[in-house]
């Protein structure tokens, strides 16, 4: 228990030393030891742990004067580093006490410690001169006291008390005076007359032994001259004359005045002044001494800070033949004055200090110091601007600039903290000192965009890679944490698409990582795309990265880049006229179409309706319809935004046979773009029509799913199945119909050929009156009953020309798409006369044989529901391109 209780109460008793002491610890080593040499285990005496000095970087903070001690990092000892002279350090002030600061990081911490100089005795007395020459009268009496040079030791205290002694001498000893000075000068007392004419000249040895252990010894010589005659020497009224001068007095000021009588007669009584010893003895640049009136002024400056006394030892000498000297001695002191501004000095500075530096975290360390003493001495310190730093003492003369409030880099990024020093002189000095304390930066701030929705107007068609916006987020960070790189926010927006559906925006656009650019991946469409909608994401490159977000919304503007287009009829209907279109095309776009009027048609009647439509929107899609040829008073008139073709008149044989509309149908746009179509309208007699009409009534009395092609095994089986009765009807009713076409073509031949050879082109009414055409020559189309569809969602595909010589009278110029009202739903386009005689010579055949139905006749195949009498009877003739189709 002894062993353990011994370390413990010596920490005990540290601590409670410390605690007393206001955390300073003291260590006294005496001058001249040898470098190494350990003065006080530091980091004990602080009481740390062992291996926490080194791992705390517990060290010395530099001093404005050379300590030449320093800290060992292994043990943290305090140890002398280079020669220690107390009188290097400290000169004559005692005691010598060194301040000094110790430095613990982790966290940080000052610690101050005194350390004492103790004097040694290593310096011996030195005298001014190593010769001292006296001349004394021979007629001196015994007692007579001769000053003697003041010996000089450097050491303090007992060390620099001071004994003379004097070699042996049957006429002189030495002797000190006794007076309250500070210093005791020496003199040489006579015990003995003196005899000239015996010994003239005497030479002695003065000793100065000073009190140190053991004790150190300076030597003078005194060669000392026996002169005759002037038996007395001049006599100040003082011995010492006490002097006190402000340090700043000026040059020739009067410091005092002394005065010496001598009672001896003519030039033995005369005295002449001078000042014979100097001490220290640079006061000899100082101080001057008047000859003749024994004035003593300033010839320099006085600085108390240097030297606060000046002893001047003043001799008044006789001019008698062996002249006479007597002595006093000035002693000057210095008062202090308020001349020396404080000094302030960053002895440690942690910069830069980082934004989220807590309050209370030490910035640097500051030493302050004012050489002038007293109040003038004393210093108030002060930080400017007040915030948010502030000073706070830890120690005399010793501040650390702590942090008093939360920075802000953004808002400051720098400060310039100006340290202000005052003393208590009057009027006062001033000191400052500034500190630069940059703010570094952290990552505090996000990304921010200028608004939080950016709306973008795109024209389409634009460019792949061309620069739609340009996106920019601040982020007042700085370096990695202000550098924004920009993103398309992964599964952050798209845009419906035109046709239903959502698409991804990264199809369409992406944005440069750096700049912020938005750029078009590919040229948008605004018939595919409105509307596009997504995230931007600007992330900075902090640790850990913040990010903010903007929403783009991105809106295709429609330009005019569709044509209208035509769509397919809506189905056939009543009226007197019928329509047909051949595969044959001007050109992408255009279409041939036939229709049949009647004779006789009143005004007003609606021959054909164009449909057409227009991918655009707005005005771009608004279409209207033109008759472009023929130009002036035609019969016929196109509504001008509704396509209809009606009769403007009635019709009549003077009209001709046939009537070639070029309708032109353009939209709204600029510039406008067009579409054209051509109208081959016959003029037939009634009975004609009629036949038309009855052939479109059979065609949508049928029913089905629509026409396509099938094997020749299953038309054949079909048509055996109704020969008999397809035969019985076709018979009767042909025959009636061959006598009324043989007188109407007999008396009213026509000219008009409404497609030329080759195959014929399917033509199928429905039964509100629109007609469609089929999409490939091989197959025919019928289009289902109702009302027709909205213009603003089919598309007109683009058919080639029928081939034979005829395509080229019965080609139209523009491109067109026809909707019939009236007429039959499929009709031959040869002449009737090249028509009747083939059906005649079928009626006379009767049932002789029954041919093979064939599987299809040109571009339309034969319904199931005819006799094989009656296909055969129109598949036989090979120039008759009649067509018949089944209406659904």
């Amino acid at each position: 228990m002894g062993v353990w209780w011994g370390p413990f109460l010596r920490v005990l008793v540290l601590q409670a030393a410390w605690a007393l002491g206001g955390g300073q610890v003291r260590y006294s080593v005496p001058e001249e030891v040898e470098s190494g040499t350990v003065v006080g285990r530091l980091a004990q005496d602080l009481g740390l742990e062992a291996g926490e000095p080194e791992a705390r970087r517990l060290r010395l903070v530099a001093q404005s004067r050379r300590a030449s001690v320093e800290v060992s990092g292994a043990s943290g000892a305090l140890v002398v580093s280079s020669r220690l002279d107390r009188e290097e350090l400290c000169g004559k002030s005692a005691p010598c006490a060194l301040r000094l600061e110790v430095l613990l990081e982790r966290p940080l911490r000052v610690f101050h410690v005194e350390l004492e100089v103790t004097d040694i005795n290593d310096n011996a007395p030195r005298f001014p001169a190593a010769r001292k020459n006296l001349s004394i009268a021979e007629l001196s009496l015994p007692g007579s006291r001769f000053p003697l040079e003041v010996a000089s030791d450097a050491d303090i205290g007992a060390n620099a008390q001071l004994s003379y002694t004097l070699s042996p001498s049957e006429h002189f000893k030495v002797e000190e005076e006794n007076s309250n000075s500070r210093s005791k000068s020496p003199f040489l007392v006579l015990t003995k007359p003196l005899d000239r004419e015996t010994v003239p000249v005497h030479r002695l040895m003065v000793t100065a032994s000073d009190g140190g252990r053991p004790s150190l010894t300076g030597t003078m010589e005194l060669v000392i001259s026996v002169l005759d005659a002037n038996d007395n020497a001049p006599q100040f009224n003082q011995s010492v004359y006490n002097v006190l001068l402000p340090e700043d007095a000026s040059e020739g000021t009067l410091v005092a005045r002394v005065n010496a009588t001598d009672l001896d007669l003519g030039i033995y009584g005369e005295v002449i002044y001078e000042i014979d010893t100097f001490v220290p003895p640079s006061a000899s640049g100082i101080f001057s001494i008047d000859v003749k009136t024994g004035e003593i002024r300033l010839t320099g400056a006085l600085d108390f800070e240097t030297v606060t006394f000046y002893d001047l030892h003043v001799k008044a000498t006789d001019k008698g033949t062996s002249p006479l000297s007597g002595h006093c001695k000035v002693a000057v002191e210095v008062l202090d004055v308020n001349d020396n501004a404080p000094e302030v000095w960053v002895t440690s500075l942690s910069v830069p200090v980082p934004e989220d530096a807590v309050v209370g975290t030490v910035v640097a360390l500051l030493s302050v110091s004012d050489r002038d003493s007293g109040a003038n001495g004393r210093v108030r310190c002060a930080v400017w601007p007040a915030a948010p730093f502030g000073l706070v003492a830890t120690f005399a003369g010793s501040y650390s600039l702590v942090l008093r409030e939360a920075l802000d880099r953004e808002r400051v990024s720098e400060y310039e903290v100006e340290v202000r020093a005052e003393d208590g002189g009057a009027p006062p000095l001033v000191a400052r000192r500034g500190v630069r304390v940059p703010v570094s930066d952290v990552n505090d701030n996000a990304p921010a965009f200028a608004q939080a929705v950016y709306t973008v107007l795109v024209r389409e068609n634009n460019a792949a890679g061309a620069e739609l916006a340009r996106l920019w987020a601040r982020d007042p960070d700085e370096a990695g944490n202000g550098r924004v790189r920009y993103s398309v926010a992964e599964g952050g927006g798209g845009g419906a698409a035109a046709g239903g559906g959502w698409r991804s925006a990264s199809r369409y656009v992406s944005v440069d990582a750096e700049s912020g650019r938005l750029w078009a991946l590919q040229p948008l469409d605004y018939e595919e795309v409105q509307v596009l909608q997504f995230e931007v994401r600007a992330v900075d490159a902090g640790s850990p990265p913040l990010c903010g977000n903007a929403t783009v919304q991105l809106f295709v503007v429609d330009e005019n880049d569709n044509a209208p287009a035509l769509l397919p009829p809506a189905g056939g209907g009543p009226g007197s006229g019928a329509a047909g279109s051949s595969a044959r095309a001007s050109g992408p776009g255009s279409e041939a179409l036939w229709a049949w009027a009647a004779w006789g048609s009143p005004a007003g009647q609606v021959v054909a309706k164009v449909r057409a439509v227009d991918a655009d929107s707005g005005y771009n899609a608004w279409l209207r319809y033109e008759l472009w040829e023929p130009r002036g008073k035609g019969p016929f008139r196109v509504g001008l935004y509704s396509g209809e073709v009606s009769t403007t008149r009635a019709l009549e044989e003077a009209d001709g046979p046939r009537q070639r509309l070029v309708i032109v149908v353009r939209d709204h746009g600029e510039p406008a773009r067009s579409a054209t179509a051509t109208l081959s309208v016959s003029l037939v007699e009634g009975a004609e029509a009629s036949l038309a009409a009855a052939g479109s009534s059979s065609s949508l009395s049928s029913s089905g799913a629509g026409l396509r092609p099938a094997a020749g095994s299953e038309d054949g089986a079909a048509a055996r199945n109704v020969w008999l009765v397809v035969a019985i009807c076709a018979v009767s009713s042909l025959f009636l119909l061959a006598v009324v076409l043989y007188g109407a073509s007999r008396w009213a031949p026509r000219a008009a050929v409404l497609s030329g050879p080759g195959p014929a082109t399917l033509v199928c009414a429905s039964e509100v009156g629109s007609w469609s055409y089929s999409q490939r020559q091989s197959r025919s189309l019928c289009v289902a009953d109702g009302a027709g569809k909205s213009d603003l969602m089919v598309f007109s595909p683009n058919f080639p020309p029928p081939p034979g010589p005829a395509a080229k009278e019965a080609q139209p110029e523009p491109s067109a798409l026809l909707d019939t009202v009236s007429g039959p739903p499929c009709l031959a386009s040869r002449p009737l006369s090249r028509r009747l005689f083939p059906l005649l010579g079928f009626l006379a055949a009767g049932s002789r044989a029954q041919p093979p139905i064939p599987a299809a006749m040109g571009d339309c195949r034969v319904p199931q529901n005819l006799t094989g009498s009656f296909a055969s009877a129109f598949a036989s003739f090979p120039e008759t391109p009649i067509s018949l189709c089944e209406g659904r």
